[in-house]
């Protein structure tokens, strides 16, 4: 395997081999000169002044690759692509890919060199390729940013992860021998419409690439994962139990069920209690967006007395919003004058449009309405939801992807702008559930919603394929509580967030006292595997049969740390327990649940 660049300038030829309109790689890089500069460092240079900057750093296992343009000619240069890293020579037959749909995130994909038709022609002339990839303000939709390349014979794999908030692709292409080259980053101008003229002296950062190599396909998305170095507040760096009203009030809430909630909760070991949607406007939280005026009829004299009584019985306060999105019940729904535009007019998708974020008079309301609000109010946890794509681009810019790029680039900023103004905010990503699971944002926050798949059978599948390309620490796993749940359900229910950080909803008013005893022995098991959650590796995940509606078969997982590991089992339909739960000389210091039929669940702490 070797590191390469790729990219692709207006006005300059396409490779051939039947390639145009479906790849831009093989075209203007191969025009530039490669010159190392020492370690971690290559430069690419054209006799005209242009040049590919490629820096490696190492970091937790793996490497992470920033790719820098410069025109340095005396004329402007249009980009059609600049790819983030770009591989040759990869020596692989077998392909993974994950998957993803809204409450149907991470599902892994695996398939042979020969199934998606990447077997060499026989004379080696025509193209061989595989293009995928997203566009929009939604980069976890249909794909995750993610590839790994298996060699069978070796037994090596090679992971990429880019690092992207927006539009994106990977290429796999195969034309003369029986290697491939990957490539990977921004979608270019045929899948994303981008194009990015620089001046004379200008540069173009791409956004960074994780590379990795290991042993199997859980040693490189660990590392994978390790790489990653997320902004985690210095408020949150245990692993924090969190419990979320959604699922308790259906975005109806108010103070009086704040406080019966936080009455019900003080002293069970939650740390964070939200407050989500419905708190602002009328009875249509969807439509209200936008304003951020407190509905004085539930929150009588603002959101100030929710977080004082939530602080005073022992928790962090915390509060939603959906900051980018205008709802048709704001106040300048129909002003068009701060609003992301498309072919002139405000880009309306499912009934809402969206702030421009490159606003100054936006940046400044949102301060006041949003950020003041935080701040006035005592809270000390933001959830930042987001909850439709604005599509392939917008205008603002010389190309509707570029304009795309840079509005997703100043709503990282807001992130940014929030951890500045209120130090030690807790920040949750959120994209109705798991649309922005990229570090291009998970970095950016301190915790990320794993999915909206609230109350479904997929929770624990779903919580275990995002360990892939997510830090468990980070991964809010949803555990929903209903008054009617059976001992089962709940065992079910609770060993699901043993494989990330527990979020707790739903009917805690409603709970008896023999259901609280089985919650409150879940908060201590799970307190007690909090170290292997946060620093371990993930060592083995295997799931038989299929379907996330009605899954069948069992899955499970064992994270291991130092000498201790996690394993945690979840049996679906027709099912049987998985062999080679616990190691034979495993010693069992703690379990909770029974894995004893169908839709059941068990999880031990033991030492190795």
């Amino acid at each position: 395997m070797e590191r390469t660049m790729e990219l692709k300038i207006a006005g300059e030829p396409y490779a051939g081999g039947f390639s145009c309109g479906a790849t831009m790689c093989r075209s203007s890089a191969e025009s530039f000169t490669a010159a190392p500069q020492g370690p971690g460092k290559t430069v690419y240079r054209r006799p005209d002044g242009l040049r590919v900057t490629v820096s490696v750093r190492n970091a937790g296992g793996a490497e992470r690759i920033r790719t820098e343009f410069t025109n340095g000619s005396a004329g402007d240069v249009t980009l059609e692509m600049l790819a983030s890293v770009a591989l040759k020579n990869v020596a692989a037959d077998r392909i993974h890919r994950l998957q993803s749909f809204w409450s149907a995130e991470g599902r892994l994909r695996t398939e042979t060199v020969e199934e998606l038709h990447l077997e060499r022609s026989w004379s080696g002339a025509g193209v061989r390729f595989e293009k995928f990839g997203n566009t929009g303000s939604m980069p976890v939709r249909k794909y995750f940013p993610f590839l790994a390349l298996e060699n069978s014979k070796t037994g090596e794999f090679t992971g990429l992860l880019l690092c992207v908030g927006g539009s994106w692709q990977i290429e796999i292409l195969r034309k003369e021998d029986d290697t491939l080259s990957v490539s990977g980053g921004l979608a270019d101008g045929d899948f994303g419409q981008w194009e990015k003229t620089l001046a004379p002296g200008e540069s173009f950062l791409a956004p960074e690439a994780i590379l990795a190599v290991g042993k199997s396909l859980e040693d490189v998305c660990h590392r994978l994962v390790s790489a990653q170095e997320p902004a985690i507040s210095p408020e949150d760096t245990g692993m924090g139990v969190v419990f979320n009203e959604f699922c308790s009030t259906w975005s109806k809430p108010d103070l009086k069920k704040v406080k019966e909630m936080c009455d019900v909760l003080a002293g069970r070991g939650v740390r964070y209690m939200v407050i989500d949607s419905g708190w602002y406007g009328h009875d249509n939280w969807w439509e209200c967006v936008g304003d951020w005026e407190v509905n004085e009829e539930r929150f009588p004299g603002g959101m100030k007395p929710a977080a004082d009584y939530i602080r005073s019985r022992g928790m962090v306060p915390g509060l939603w919003f959906e900051p980018e999105a205008v709802g048709p019940g704001c106040r300048y729904y129909n002003d068009p004058t701060h609003l992301l535009k498309k072919n002139g007019v405000p880009l309306t998708v499912g009934g809402r449009r969206f702030w421009d974020m490159e606003d100054p008079w936006v940046r400044e309301y949102l301060g006041k309405k949003v950020i003041g609000l935080v701040r006035e109010g005592g809270f000390g946890y933001v959830k930042i939801d987001y909850n439709d794509s604005i599509g392939v681009g917008v205008d603002g810019a010389e190309s509707r992807g570029e304009g795309l790029r840079r509005k997703i680039e100043a709503s990282r900023e807001f992130f940014r702008l929030l951890a500045r103004e209120i130090p030690g905010l807790v920040i949750e990503n959120c994209s109705s559930g798991g649309h922005r699971l990229t570090p291009a944002f998970m970095e950016l926050s301190s915790q990320g919603s794993f999915s909206d798949a609230h109350e479904t059978l997929a929770i624990p599948i779903i919580a275990a394929n995002l360990h892939r390309v997510v830090r468990p620490d980070q991964s809010q796993i949803w555990a929903v509580l209903r008054a009617g749940d059976s001992d089962d359900r709940l065992f079910y229910t609770l060993c699901a967030a043993f494989l990330g950080r527990m979020c707790l909803s739903g009917d805690v008013c409603g709970l008896d006292a023999h259901r609280w005893e089985i919650v409150d022995r879940a908060i201590a098991f799970y307190n007690g595997a909090a170290e292997i959650i946060k620093n371990g590796m993930t060592v083995r995940l295997t799931r038989t049969g299929s379907g996330y509606n009605d899954p069948r078969g069992s899955q499970i997982v064992v994270r291991a740390y130092k000498n201790r590991a996690l394993a945690v089992v979840h049996r679906f339909r027709d099912s049987a327990m998985p062999e080679g739960v616990l190691p034979e000389n495993a010693r069992i210091i703690d379990s909770f649940g029974s894995a004893r039929g169908d839709f059941t669940a068990q999880a031990w702490l033991y030492d190795l």
